[in-house]
């Protein structure tokens, strides 16, 4: 049933012309999610303890583990990726157990393996989500749509794949992995530069091709209809549209973006783009981007001209260098393969805003300042676990949360932890300013709103609850704003 909230003793009804909503032209109503987490402040409930941050085991004994990653508003449930068999297994967040049967076992799973998952940001709404893997015969790599069951949301239907894209790869290396929706709604795919070592085909400089480069795909639509192996659309704003290079490409000159992530604050990308023998990289892209950055490989190597491969020169056109680079070696600055992770959203201040990865190689876990790429700090010690080690940090995760997670090749799987308890369905407050078009829907947390919400004037807020909903005093309603509450006539709404 709906509830409009008139009531001025709660909700003040004020005129305020020196707010401003932000700019969500980008957005459409298909992803309002998003714009929710650009728009508004969350703030997670959670009592203060002693506990430091450090990491907790929460899973062993796995296979070739290479990813974690949680649907949208999904809140009890991870996905675990395995490598070589192709397994999607369901982590329930609650219990710590793994379902018998796995949510899908990807087919034609050969070579590298599986080693990407992105969730559709309508999920709960259409079933989406994406696979990335490489195959042979001949050697590619596929992107690849499945659906989920209509009879078990733990399980996918293994008959619904629908290829979105293969990319022919001339080596069996290289081949990033990583795949994920933006705040715009596009399906960003990074590549590698098609592999063995120096780029022998120049790809990375050449936006002709698409090893190399990051493509960015409206997977909504379909350009190609007579292509049954190019089931996307071409963003108009990608910026070889119409001129020179690749319409899917939106930046390049990378070598092998093997895990990236999008800070879900903010929408800004951050690429950990595995070096060749000298540096190791994290590239950055505002959410601002326009689009056609080059990284700089293989003329660059992280911020330095390429020491190696014969190809070393100044800053080619469009270069952006990285937020950070770190040199090859065993000391506590150094590795030899990064492992990019994730900015922390999670509940507890004491990590906030920073951008955690790692070393594959040399075992080291780092973090930086969102942003900046100041603040270097060393967490290998901290981050030693309860039980286990962290040998082979293949992958960092998020769940719904925002909690963080480590995925060790070897077989585990850690949880960052602190003084902020693990709670699979924190309570959401919100807070700030609320905007044109926002909806959240809420099957799992309880919501209280305010006590500094403003829905400004023209405004449009809508809650859809499934749990409790308390609003608080402070909240403010301005005159031509709208805050509507949609929830279960059995629920429970708490008035101030």
């Amino acid at each position: 049933m709906p509830f409009i909230p008139t009531n001025r003793s709660t909700l003040r009804a004020i005129p305020d012309t020196s707010r401003q909503r932000p700019d969500v032209s980008r957005s459409t109503a298909g992803r309002r999610r998003t714009a929710l987490a650009l728009g508004l402040g969350l703030l997670w409930a959670a009592s203060s303890a002693a506990q430091p941050v450090g990491t907790v085991r929460i899973a062993s004994g796995l296979s070739n583990p290479v990813y974690l990653v949680a649907p949208p508003d999904d809140f009890n449930r991870a996905f675990v990726l395995a490598r070589i068999s192709g397994e999607i297994s369901v982590l329930n967040l609650t219990t710590g157990a793994f379902n018998a049967a796995p949510f899908l076992t990807v087919p034609d799973v050969t070579g590298e393996g599986l080693q990407g998952l992105a969730f559709h940001p309508e999920y709960d709404i259409n079933g989406y989500f994406y696979v990335y893997h490489f195959t042979h015969t001949p050697d590619r790599t596929v992107v690849k749509r499945f659906t989920r069951s209509a009879n078990d949301p733990d399980l996918a239907d293994p008959l619904s794949g629908l290829t979105i894209l293969e990319i022919d790869q001339p080596f069996e290396n290289h081949n990033g992995g990583w795949i994920g929706f933006g705040p715009d709604g596009y399906l960003y795919v990074p590549l590698g530069d098609g592999g063995f070592g120096c780029d022998p085909d120049n790809n990375s400089q050449n936006p002709e091709t698409l090893l190399g480069s990051l493509l960015r795909l409206d997977v909504d639509h379909d350009d190609f209809p007579a292509d049954p192996l190019r089931n996307y659309a071409v963003p108009a704003d990608n910026p070889f549209v119409a001129q020179a290079g690749r319409d899917e490409a939106w930046a390049y000159g990378l070598r092998n973006p093997f895990r990236s992530s999008f800070d879900r604050l903010t929408g800004d990308l951050y690429l950990g783009d595995v070096g060749q023998g000298t540096r190791e990289e994290i590239d950055y892209q505002p959410a601002t981007s326009s689009g056609g950055e080059n990284y700089g490989w293989k003329v660059r190597e992280g911020s330095i001209a390429t020491p190696t491969c014969g190809s070393a020169g100044p800053p080619p056109p469009g270069n952006v260098d990285p937020i950070y680079d770190y040199a090859h070696g065993t000391g506590s600055n150094q590795g030899n393969s990064v492992t990019g992770g994730y900015v922390y959203r999670g509940p507890g201040a004491e990590i906030q805003g920073k951008y955690f990865f790692a070393d594959f190689v040399n075992s080291r876990i780092w973090s930086f300042e969102a942003v900046t790429g100041a603040g270097f700090t060393d967490w290998t010690t901290p981050f030693v676990p309860d039980a286990g080690s962290i040998d082979l940090p293949v992958s960092f995760g998020e769940d719904g949360a925002g909690y963080l997670y480590i995925v060790d090749l070897d077989g585990e799987i850690f949880r960052v932890v602190g003084p902020f308890p693990f709670v699979p369905c924190p309570d959401l407050v919100l807070s700030n300013d609320a905007f044109l078009g926002v909806e959240i829907r809420e099957n799992c947390r309880n919501i209280d709103i305010g006590p500094e919400l403003v829905v400004a004037d023209g405004g449009d807020l809508t809650v859809r609850a499934g749990n409790r909903v308390k609003l608080t005093n402070g909240a403010v309603i301005e005159i031509g704003g709208q805050l509507t509450v949609e929830i279960d006539p059995d629920l429970q709404l708490t008035p101030p």
